[in-house]
């Protein structure tokens, strides 16, 4: 990658094609969580591409492409959601695969209905989340990076991303805790 980096930071399209194609999926993916919306993404992306292009050539080193490419989406994938304080069509905090074996709705049972219940909650729960709170959350759990990762990848010192994880954290706890104080006067009544 060290190579491709190198050459499209001296303007060679072709290599920075290259690099859009092995990074456009994983860059879409992260801006697509923490906006939680489809057109948003696919600005936060666009405005990600065109921001790498223009500061390629400024960028030290070539082996930290990947996480100044995380870092410039999310910070455009913020900037987005920030911008468009707009509810978007329900989308899935969990992998498909969560849902294998249900059989459909109809075909569920008593624990494939709780799992279905217990995954809206926790999506309602993350939408209510600042972006900032979802950028860091989806960091972690859906990009796999540690806390020095992230802190790199932010810009901020490790202990602040550790902070800023344990606050996102709570409050999604809290989030849920919310809805299931809310959902419980209908349980008791129905």
């Amino acid at each position: 990658m060290r190579d491709l980096v190198e050459r499209a930071a001296k303007g060679d399209q072709d290599a920075f094609e290259a690099l859009v194609r092995m990074s456009a999926g994983r860059l879409f993916a992260t801006a697509y969580r923490i906006t939680r919306d489809h057109p948003l993404a696919e600005d936060a992306l666009q405005q990600t591409l065109v921001t790498i292009w223009d500061e390629l050539p400024r960028l030290r080193d070539p082996d930290r492409f990947e996480a100044w490419s995380h870092r410039v989406i999310v910070r455009a994938s913020i900037a987005q959601a920030k911008r468009e304080r707009r509810g978007g069509p329900v989308v899935r905090l969990l992998p498909d695969d969560a849902d294998a074996g249900l059989g459909g709705i109809a075909g569920g049972g008593p624990d494939e209905f709780g799992r279905i219940a217990d995954r809206d909650q926790l999506e309602r729960a993350f939408r209510r989340l600042t972006p900032d709170q979802r950028a860091i959350l989806v960091l972690q759990h859906y990009n796999g990076l540690s806390h020095a990762e992230i802190a790199d990848v932010l810009g901020i010192p490790v202990g602040t991303a550790s902070s800023r994880l344990h606050n996102a954290t709570l409050a999604l706890r809290a989030s849920v805790d919310a809805d299931d104080r809310t959902d419980s006067p209908k349980e008791r009544t129905a």
